[in-house]
């Protein structure tokens, strides 16, 4: 069998084979070539074995993947897959054996640096990879900051706080239909919202075959493209759905002489799987963790003596005289209470993989329509549309039917009610005036979530678009790169009811009323904004109504981030100043203290000064890079998300952007935030960054006569 790697001139691969099976093992020996570094840690993490050469820092993210048993749910998944789908199990087994071929020689500094040899892939291991990158994805630990604001304040207060808040990502997404183009044929455009790392989330890939020819974004270490891809015929994309799909329970737990019970809804206690695991730690003595699995699923927090050790099963630390504790008691005759999880894919044994094959094959709307039934997790709104002028807009993925209890806050396995019924029917929405957007808002959804963005970024893209009546594809990232910033006028409006400022604050306040509140980076009003609206925001986290919330029970590191209260008041910001109270907080006198200290001590620079990139590295370079600044903000189109009151620099915004053409798929623009490779040094490890800072888009070529031959496999 001929397989044939070429390349473009931005180092994208373009794959062609006989066969599915032959260019998914091309796909994965060119990934290994390309992204060797970034498949190993991935591996790792997936296993809970990255501290083994990372050292303590990944020690919290392994001790999580141990307990919620990724390697183990990746495993059944796989298993489940060889039994039903045969093809595609063997499809995915040539991946691996491409990736596999691809470590064998690989090369990347960090391997001498950290002194890890590449290992070997097993045939569930992009399953494995697709669970981490994943199992955060929908947030649970914000149920854990749910009882802790309900704990500490009251469930109203619940609501103030609701907003996508910290861990979260979102996309945006428009699908703009052929009536509304230069062409007759329909645009779909947008970016998917995650951290930015390097090397990136996403991977630029041209996959060719005699069954299918698709370009589109792939995740490093699974087969296929899921996300984001064009067959020529048909075009899809996806934004997360904001579903809650995902379940925590308390736990009664009691060792016996056999082992660990659990206390279920029937008053039965039974027994629990349990085991031992050590996690290495270079650098440190290993560490040994319990490893515990009642029906509902793995215990993630705590144990048999409770959270921490904790006997009454509170799980932290006391706080100040009189204040509440951070957890709920134990229960009846003091029973040390855990907390477990439960998410489909560890209950149903299938993560979806079925779907990524007849997405590659798709010729039509309605063939993404059927492959997306497949669809697992995450779950996800999707937009497709064809030559032939069918559209596709709907929600894809399992989200389990249960009490509404379960969606909102950690309930208890030891009573009825709270037991998985079956699955909510996927809903799905229309167009409305040829126009359909996606930005993580309260849309298709709705019946499937909780906490939603909020509709900034959703009304602007639908504002922007009805402005025009005709759209081309070389219209679309002035989109993308839009930075209104709508949330802002919640603070302006308590900005302009103040008198009796200073001058100098009197003069800032009147400087930003007059502002054009977009989030360039070179707008220094934009700096005076963030620099006031930060100060706003420590000085109501430091309020004495939210002291309880400052001191997080002793849950696990990896929750730590859906827990602290800076994050919480700065992505909830506009609730907090519209709500008609705030547990005693003056809240003009808040803003009126922030904008005297800024006046004080304003930011001497524009936005883009502290508004800088910083991406995730597993190992940060040995000569760090000297990242560019970025405009935009949290809530606007060009969502460039720092910490408001904690920090302007932006470890999230779009990992990728993309604009697929429906009436000429070469029209088709795309790119990513630094590059092909992720091999440091290489000449396509950063070249398409200037480019992702100027709104700027990279040609899709598919015509391979353009293209570059590397070598037949």
């Amino acid at each position: 069998m001929t397989v044939e790697i070429y390349r473009d001139a931005w180092g994208i691969p373009h794959l062609r084979a006989d066969d599915a099976v032959g260019l998914a093992r091309a796909q994965g020996l060119v990934t290994a070539r390309d992204r060797a570094w970034q498949l190993e840690v991935d591996r790792h993490r997936a296993q809970g074995t990255s501290a083994s050469f990372l050292g303590t820092e990944a020690l919290a993210w392994d001790l999580f993947a141990r307990r919620v048993r990724l390697d183990d749910t990746a495993r059944r998944c796989f298993a489940d897959l060889e039994r039903r789908d045969p093809g595609t199990a063997r499809w995915v087994r040539a991946y691996v054996d491409g990736v596999n071929e691809g470590l064998a020689d690989a090369i990347a500094p960090e391997f001498a640096r950290t002194g890890l040899t590449p290992g070997r892939w097993e045939p569930w291991t992009p399953l494995g990879v697709w669970l981490a990158v994943h199992i955060l994805f929908a947030g649970f630990p914000s149920k854990l900051w749910r009882e802790q604001v309900a704990a500490h304040l009251d469930g109203d207060a619940i609501g103030l706080f609701a907003t996508d808040g910290p861990g979260t990502s979102g996309s945006n997404g428009w699908l703009v239909s052929g009536e509304r183009t230069v062409t007759g044929q329909a645009l779909i455009a947008g970016d998917p919202h995650r951290w930015i790392e390097d090397p990136g989330v996403y991977q630029q890939i041209h996959l060719s075959c005699p069954e299918f020819d698709v370009v589109g974004l792939a995740v490093p270490g699974v087969p296929g493209i899921a996300h984001f891809g064009h067959t020529g015929t048909v075009a899809w994309a996806i934004t997360n759905a904001m579903a809650d799909y995902q379940d925590l329970y308390r736990e009664r737990l009691r060792r016996t002489g056999a082992g660990v019970e659990a206390l279920g809804p029937d008053g039965v206690w039974r027994r629990a799987a349990r085991h031992t695991e050590t996690v290495g730690v270079a650098g440190a003595e290993p560490v040994e963790v319990e490893v515990i699995e009642t029906d509902r699923g793995p215990v993630i927090i705590g144990g048999p003596e409770g959270i921490d050790g904790d006997p009454e099963g509170a799980g932290a630390a006391a706080g100040p005289p009189g204040s509440v504790r951070p957890s709920g008691p134990a229960g009846p005759m003091g029973i040390p209470v855990a907390i477990s999880l439960r998410y489909p894919p560890r209950v149903t044994g299938d993560l979806g993989f079925g779907a990524l094959l007849p997405l590659l094959r798709a010729r039509r709307a309605a063939d993404v329509d059927r492959a997306f039934d497949r669809w697992a997790e995450p779950v996800n709104v999707v937009q497709a549309a064809d030559t032939e002028g069918g559209v596709l807009h709907r929600v894809a993925g399992r989200v389990p039917l249960r009490a509404e209890a379960n969606r909102l806050r950690l309930v208890p396995a030891w009573e009825p009610g709270h037991e998985w019924r079956g699955w909510h029917v996927s809903p799905r929405a229309g167009l409305t005036d040829g126009v359909a957007v996606m930005a993580n808002q309260r849309g298709p959804a709705e019946p499937l979530g909780v906490e939603f963005a909020p509709p900034h970024r959703a009304d602007r893209i639908a504002a922007l678009l009805a402005g025009k009546e005709r759209w081309s594809a070389a219209d679309m990232p002035a989109l993308h790169t839009d930075t209104h910033l709508g949330s802002a006028a919640p603070l302006l409006d308590h900005l302009a009811t103040l008198d009796g400022l200073t001058p100098e604050a009197a003069a800032l306040r009147d400087r930003l009323l007059g502002w054009d509140r977009r989030m360039d980076a070179g707008s220094a009003d934009a700096a005076l904004y963030a620099a006031v609206r930060g100060a706003v925001v420590r000085r109501l986290a430091a309020h004495p109504a939210f002291t309880g919330l400052t001191t997080p029970p002793a849950y696990p590191e990896v929750f730590r981030p859906w827990l602290a209260l800076v994050p919480r008041v700065g992505f909830a910001l506009e609730h907090l100043l519209r709500a008609g109270e705030l547990y005693g907080v003056d809240r003009p006198a808040a803003v009126r203290a922030a904008i005297e200290d800024v006046a004080l001590r304003p930011p001497a620079g524009v936005w883009g000064d502290t508004h800088r990139l910083a991406p995730w590295r597993a190992l940060e370079p040995e000569r760090p890079h000297d990242e560019p600044g970025l405009s935009g903000d949290h809530d606007c189109v060009l969502c460039t998300s720092g910490v408001p009151g904690l920090t302007d620099r932006a470890a999230r915004g779009p990992a990728a952007r993309y604009v697929w053409d429906l009436a000429r798929r070469e029209n088709s623009r795309w790119v990513v935030p630094l590059g092909a490779s992720g091999l440091p040094g290489s000449p396509h490890h950063r070249d398409q960054l200037p480019l992702w800072l100027t709104g700027d888009l990279v040609p899709v070529v598919t015509d391979w006569s353009l293209l570059k031959k590397e070598t037949d496999v």
